[in-house]
């Protein structure tokens, strides 16, 4: 009897429940996701494992929903595979996804997890074998032992459409896949026969022990680089244009009575500070899922993970950790989300890191603003190499030891490949909608928050309050409500630029310009941030990871405020 229950906390709608659930199972970066898609035809609905915060995506074709766990990392503590695991003890059916490049091996480890369940192989990368011919007898033959379907193919080309294309993908790859599931048969929990298929990708500049890590940080850099163009250009040709055609909706807003318009218009209203979302965080939250689209659909971040991998273990992650890292220069939302995936010793860590040194979309282009207001746009590269550097160091603190010590897997080496639009589109698109669904409402409430704070007089009594302390970090008392206001919401960065504060901010040196945005910009991470976190992790957790964060951006910032003044 077929298990027909969904693998998700969301509800199923009645022809859904009609439909056979099938789990897609299978270890990172071998292709489930575009062979799902494929096979479905459809855009993903994201859901939940039960009793779980771990995010599947289900597609529902006119006969299966297929439900794409997340990869099974082996070896590691990780939620996601802990999850993935459950999945397929909770569903009857299971599609087990391999790597003709290394099936023998996958085989081994995985056959255990499926055991006793209805199912059927899919072999992806077969695009990469040589001698197919020899190769198909060799599957046909572990097919046979194995008592289970088994269809070789190449995910990114499998199409629901008759194709006379010279990829070897036609709509018979489809049908075979199709026809597979229909026939599951039941996984034995090992066999004897081996293919001795085996293909090694080849090794690449990222690979040399010298070079390598040089080249995976430009890399990881890249996106910034882009957004810092695009984003400037971007904002100089619509900021103009969008606050002329808001200028009369603000107008009106600000006559509508005081509560009211303090959080639609006024100096941090939504009708305010909603366009600087789209002109400035809009741009920067598309580079970063775009290029992090490519690098993980090509396998260019698990060659980037392990060539970083050695050198990461130092402070107390890995090479994985420091790509989610990175990912939070897009959004911190995702970012923290995805740190699912790392290990259990690694994981605060890695959320810790991305709350402190992750310049999410918010406060990475109001820098950037900033420091183009002063006329010192150079002020970026040292900004982001005291980030860095910092970030490294206040992760090596709080690592706990067995994070450098104990032995974590980072993954196989993955063969480069181009990726399809297609497969890019679906990356990047999750990503935009994590930002919608969960980081645009906390925005939205920071700014309800922020405004009336701002028409009670909260935040100029809180900033008149804290401009003595100003002092210690050589920086003038009226950058004391930059501070504060950073600390709620990232862009608050752009009231340095303000009419109130320009002509103290032309007066300030690049060491106390550079001192004021740090210190505004990692004191605490940004609400959102720790609003995520506390979901993910706890609100004890959450409460003292910004104090510990608090703590080390002071820190950081008297020396630099000090350390810098003593060498310029």
């Amino acid at each position: 009897m077929i298990d027909r229950r969904s693998p998700s906390n969301s509800a199923p709608s009645a022809e859904s429940e009609s439909k056979e659930p099938v789990v897609v199972v299978g270890k990172e970066s071998v292709g489930k996701s575009e062979l799902i898609s494929k096979m479905a035809g459809a855009y993903p609905i994201t859901g939940n494992f039960r009793g779980t915060t771990v995010d599947v995506e289900r597609y529902e074709s006119d006969r299966f929903v297929f439900v794409d766990t997340p990869g099974i990392l082996l070896g590691t503590d990780t939620e996601t595979t802990r999850a993935a695991i459950r999945a397929v003890e909770e569903t009857e059916t299971v599609v087990l996804v391999l790597r003709a490049t290394n099936i023998d091996d996958d085989l081994q480890d995985l056959l255990p997890l499926v055991q006793g369940k209805l199912g059927a192989i899919a072999v992806t990368f077969w695009d990469k074998v040589d001698n197919r011919n020899e190769a198909r007898e060799e599957l046909d033959g572990l097919a046979a032992a194995l008592g289970v379907p088994l269809v070789p193919v190449d995910a990114r080309n499998v199409s629901r459409i008759a194709t006379d294309s010279g990829t070897g993908a036609t709509r018979s790859d489809y049908n075979q896949l199709i026809s597979a599931i229909q026939n599951a048969d039941e996984f034995p929990g090992g066999v004897d026969r081996r293919t001795d298929i085996h293909l090694e990708p080849p090794e690449t500049i990222i690979e040399h022990p010298v070079f390598g890590p040089l080249v995976s940080i430009l890399l990881l850099l890249l996106p910034a680089a882009v957004a810092v163009h695009f984003a400037n250009a971007a904002a100089a040709e619509l900021s103009p244009r969008v606050s002329t055609v808001l200028e009369p909706v603000v107008q009106w807003a600000n006559s509508l009575p005081g509560p009211v318009a303090a959080v639609l218009g006024g100096e941090y209203g939504l009708l305010s500070m909603g366009p600087f979302l789209f002109v400035w965080a809009g741009p920067t939250i598309l580079i970063f899922a775009v290029f992090m689209a490519v690098y993980k659909k090509s396998g260019i971040v698990t060659r980037i993970t392990a060539s970083l991998h050695p050198h990461l273990r130092r402070v107390g992650l890995t090479g994985r950790d420091l790509v989610r890292v990175i990912m939070g220069f897009g959004c911190n939302v995702p970012a923290v989300t995805s740190t699912r995936g790392c290990s259990d010793c690694t994981r605060r860590t890695t959320v810790s890191a991305i709350g402190f040194g992750s310049a999410c979309s918010y406060q990475f282009p109001a820098t950037l603003a900033v420091f183009a207001a002063v006329e010192m746009p150079w002020l970026v590269f040292p900004y982001l190499g005291v980030l860095t550097t910092t970030t490294l160091i206040y992760a090596r603190l709080i690592a706990p030891e067995n994070a450098r010590t104990t032995s974590l897997a980072t993954g196989n080496r993955a063969f480069l490949q181009w990726p399809t639009w297609q497969s890019v589109w679906l990356e990047t698109r999750t990503v935009i909608r994590s930002f919608f669904v969960k980081a645009l409402p906390v925005f939205v409430g920071i700014v309800f928050v922020a405004s009336l704070l701002d028409y009670l007089g909260a935040l100029d009594v809180t900033g008149d309050v804290l401009a003595p302390v100003m002092g210690l970090f050589n920086l003038p008392g009226e950058t004391a409500l930059v501070v504060v206001l950073g600390s709620i919401r990232k862009d608050g960065l752009l009231l340095l630029q303000s009419d109130g504060l320009s002509p103290t901010l032309t007066t300030m040196t690049p060491v106390q310009v550079l001192t004021a945005v740090y210190l505004a910009g990692v004191l605490l991470p940004c609400l959102v941030t720790a609003i995520t976190v506390a979901k993910e992790l706890s609100v004890n957790y959450a409460g003292r990871m910004m104090l510990r964060q608090a703590t080390a951006a002071a820190g950081f910032s008297l020396l630099i405020a000090w350390g810098g003044s003593l060498l310029v």
